[in-house]
């Protein structure tokens, strides 16, 4: 007799009170052939799962799988009509996600979710966690997430979790299902707690070693009254969810600081050219997570640039269009406009000084529209052209960037 269940995520979330995005259903009691028969649409080789032929949701064949390989692609699936619900829900990640409800609204509930969403644990449902490295990544995305609402991993599940990490699964994971997670967590409400708990497991030593490298690395007071330096990235990634930053900033932001994980013991707290010598970290952090090219790029830019970008309003007006010529803000000013972003929220991300005013980022948006104001009209007109019209606009942009900072400046206020 089949039965249908709404199961994972949907429940979870309607038990929190949050919105339901989408929702995923399992199949009690049938067979492939049964669904088709319905007018259900297959999806993949790999797994038993089909689309409605109204909805277009997804409805899966309730199945059992277990580890045969190495890494995530090493299950076998079994899905068959004998496989009872309880046997599909125990081969989820968490309790939480592991509950079902009937089409009566009913929750079915066989391994306590209730009472963990309760006691705001993230708890996983059976050892068989241990199974798929990637679940490590998966449970810091959730606790991300669900930090807001008071949620902590449980103390057994983040024992699991150090002993994947320690295990070197984590190696077998592709590049593409990591970044996928990455990416998700780092758009969370609190990217910083993502990080934290793969700190808490060794998982972060694995997977962004030059991240995990800057903890317990310490900066001027002066200018970082937090001093760890790892303690910094954290909070600036706080302060981009803060402010609704894209992914592309949060990367960034993540990565600014790596080149102070290289600096020797002997010349801590100062960081000098820690810009120019994390490049090489950042390029390789970038080619290892397969990050998207609009993310590996602004996370070079702000790597070498950053601090450009917080003494913006010392720098002369030839740095000034080098920087802004460097970002090719005459074709492409949107790019700009992240670096100021993921400049202000390097500023704020430090102990006591979230709240600091950043005239840096008005100076060098007025500063892009000074020189982009240049128009090549006129230059035409009077007969310039090829390598003489770069030049010559060069030039115009260059005398619009010294007049603006010259009205731009403090003293003449």
């Amino acid at each position: 007799m089949m039965q249908i269940y709404k199961v994972g995520g949907a429940v979870r979330d309607r038990l929190l009170g949050r919105a339901v995005s989408e929702i995923d259903w399992v199949v009690v009691g049938a067979s492939a052939e049964q669904m088709l028969e319905l007018g259900y649409r297959p999806v993949g080789a790999d797994f038993p799962v089909f689309l409605h032929p109204q909805s277009g949701e997804e409805y899966a064949l309730a199945r059992t799988e277990r580890k045969s390989g190495r890494g995530y692609g090493g299950f076998t699936f079994f899905a068959s009509p004998e496989v009872t619900l309880e046997e599909d829900l125990i081969r989820r990640d968490l309790t939480v996600n592991a509950m079902a409800e009937d089409d009566h609204g009913a929750l079915i509930d066989p391994y306590g979710g209730q009472r963990d969403l309760a006691a705001r644990l993230l708890r996983h449902v059976s050892p068989a966690f241990a199974e798929d490295p990637l679940r490590v990544l998966r449970v810091a995305r959730f606790a991300a997430r669900y930090a807001p609402l008071g949620f902590t991993v449980a103390p057994e599940t983040m024992a699991l979790m150090r002993a994947l990490s320690e295990s070197g699964e984590l190696s077998a994971l592709t590049p593409e299902r990591s970044w996928k997670e990455i990416s998700r967590a780092l758009m969370e409400p609190r990217p910083d707690v993502f990080i934290q708990v793969l700190r808490d497991c060794g998982a972060l030593r694995e997977l962004l070693p030059e991240v995990d490298a800057l903890f317990g690395v310490p900066q001027p007071a002066a200018h970082h009254p937090e001093i760890d330096t790892g303690e910094h990235v954290l909070s600036v990634l706080r302060q981009c969810a803060e402010h609704q930053q894209p992914l592309t900033v949060r990367w960034a932001c993540l990565l600014h600081d790596v080149g102070k994980g290289l600096k020797p013991e002997a010349e801590w707290p100062r960081h000098i050219a820690h810009e120019h010598t994390g490049l090489k970290l950042i390029r390789a952090i970038n080619q290892r997570c397969k990050a998207p090219k609009d993310c590996q790029e602004l996370a070079l830019q702000v790597g070498e640039f950053h601090t450009h970008g917080h003494r913006a309003l010392e720098l002369k007006a030839s740095t000034l269009l080098k920087l802004l010529q460097g970002f090719d803000v005459f074709r492409r000013p949107q790019r700009f406009e992240e670096f100021i972003a993921a400049c202000e929220m390097d500023a704020r991300g430090r102990l006591g000084l979230e709240q600091r005013a950043y005239p840096q980022a008005d100076y060098l948006r007025a500063a892009m529209h000074a020189a982009r104001a240049v128009a090549v009209q006129p230059l035409l007109a009077q007969g310039f052209k090829g390598a003489e019209l770069g030049e010559a606009l060069n030039r115009e942009r260059l005398q619009a960037l010294t007049t603006y900072k010259a009205s731009a400046s403090p003293q003449s206020h």
